[in-house]
């Protein structure tokens, strides 16, 4: 078991560091990296996910690539403009509601991106369940003004009632994540009526196997998102967006350029908007560049014992 723990670029998702422990199985590597406000019900199915991939392996994928999307965090509209012209990505989701902000601000960002962009990228934002109705709506048109036309507002309020409420007064798709993720049964969610596209994540959904019945279960378009992983749960990700049916959207894989290391030498970054789809996770041969202090380590092996034991007993 390594734990690593890799600064990021810009504060996201409240954080500056990403932490997470690798493990080691028959069938290659997995990450365990659950946000420490995770619980241990919580972080269960992210170490479901690392064992998959460690001790069994993914499903064979029915396409060998796939196409990403630039992300943008909370940054000025010139950082913005220069990531997604840097990207080679033809579409990119902007993070926005951030309490540090404005909406004009927001939407500031989202011109310079979609002026990177140009008039044929998609542009889309994620407001991270941030909004109540009335605000999402009022934001949702200025947002799509702002980008000429938004490819959807990713989970802008908390339930599934709101998302179905700012649903039927926009023009604008609608995303649902965490309304899917974090439910207590994903599989159970009828997000139809809520949303127009389903945000899968491998890990808080307990790997490829399961994401692939929730994608069934909700019976609409996908997009596969990281939880800003290094490469080695990037890589599931990939396996994930690799194995469904169809992918009628950029995948939001494109995260490496978040972190300020990896742990693998065969770093897993976009090439022209587009990321392989890997048999398995690339070997992490550069952890010890990024490995954690020992207090670090011996906090997250306690974690990963709390969270086998809770995994064993569900």
């Amino acid at each position: 078991m390594d734990v690593y723990a890799i600064p990021l670029r810009t504060r996201f998702r409240g954080i500056t560091v990403r932490e997470g422990l690798l493990v080691r199985g028959e069938a290659g590597w997995g990450e365990f990296c659950p946000f420490s406000d995770y619980s241990d019900a919580e972080s269960a199915p992210w170490l479901a996910s690392a064992l998959e991939a460690s001790e069994r392996g993914w499903p064979s994928p029915v396409r060998d690539s796939v196409e990403v999307n630039a992300t943008v965090p909370v940054v000025s509209p010139e950082q913005a403009y220069e990531l997604v012209s840097a990207s080679g990505c033809r579409t990119a989701k902007v993070k926005v509601a951030d309490p540090r902000v404005s909406l004009a601000e927001d939407c500031a960002r989202v011109e310079a991106v979609r002026a990177a962009l140009g008039p044929q990228g998609a542009v889309r934002v994620d407001a991270n369940m941030a909004w109540d109705v009335d605000t999402a709506v009022k934001a949702i048109g200025e947002l799509d003004r702002a980008a000429g036309g938004l490819e959807y507002a990713e989970q802008p309020c908390p339930s599934i009632d709101e998302l179905a409420a700012v649903r039927r007064r926009v023009g604008v798709r609608i995303a649902a994540d965490e309304s899917i993720r974090r439910a207590e049964d994903p599989l159970k969610v009828a997000v139809a009526g809520a949303a127009d596209v389903a945000v899968l994540k491998v890990a808080p959904l307990g790997g490829v196997r399961r994401a692939l019945e929730v994608a069934e279960a909700c019976g609409l378009p996908c997009v596969v998102s990281s939880a800003v992983e290094t490469s080695v749960g990037l890589a599931a990700g990939l396996a994930l967006a690799g194995a469904l049916p169809t992918l009628d959207f950029a995948c939001g894989l494109g995260t490496m350029s978040l972190l300020t290391g990896d742990v693998c030498g065969e770093s897993l970054s976009p090439v022209d908007g587009r990321l392989p789809v890997p048999p398995q996770a690339p070997v992490p041969d550069l952890f010890a560049a990024q490995a954690a202090a020992p207090d670090v380590q011996a906090a997250w092996e306690a974690r990963l014992t709390r969270v086998r034991a809770h995994l064993r007993m569900s």
